[in-house]
């Protein structure tokens, strides 16, 4: 692995359902366009978005949805779900700071905010490929960390 590399996915929808007074009615279901990808590469995208990785013609969408969500301290919350990616489902467990208290923005919506982050083996979701360098080690490393930062509107 030569370095970090960052990005994100533009086209992600999703339903969020909160009930502070019992945690365990609270559910989360995310849809993520696979094609959306951006790291800022256009051809390392367009390889990404190829079978080698994604394959986003036969796995055109990514999904999470929550299983269990408990309370962990204060402001925190450990989320558990189920997360498909290339075809594979495997239960992932994302550290939750928030939700955030609800606030009214300049437009009348109704608002919260949350961050969340877990790592997962692209392996275990069968991304595999990889290329050896001349210098020694691999281009792409195993581990992929995930951070999420989600701005919720309350449907009217």
């Amino acid at each position: 692995m030569v370095s970090h590399v960052k990005g994100g996915f533009g086209k992600v929808s999703g339903v969020v359902t909160i009930d502070d007074k019992d945690l365990a009615k609270s559910r989360v279901t995310a849809v993520i366009d696979t094609a959306s990808i951006d790291s800022g590469v256009a051809k390392r995208d367009a390889h990404l978005k190829s079978a080698d990785f994604l394959d986003v013609e036969k796995y055109p969408t990514m999904t999470f949805s929550s299983t269990r969500i408990d309370k962990k301290g204060d402001g925190m919350l450990r989320m558990t779900g189920n997360l498909t990616l290339h075809g594979v489902t495997r239960p992932v467990v994302l550290e939750v700071e928030g939700p955030t208290a609800q606030v009214k923005d300049p437009m009348g919506n109704v608002r919260r905010g949350a961050s969340a982050t877990t790592k997962i083996s692209r392996k275990d979701f069968g991304l595999v490929w990889n290329k050896a360098l001349e210098a020694g080690g691999v281009a792409v490393g195993d581990d992929v960390d995930i951070s999420i930062e989600v701005e919720l509107i309350l449907a009217k």
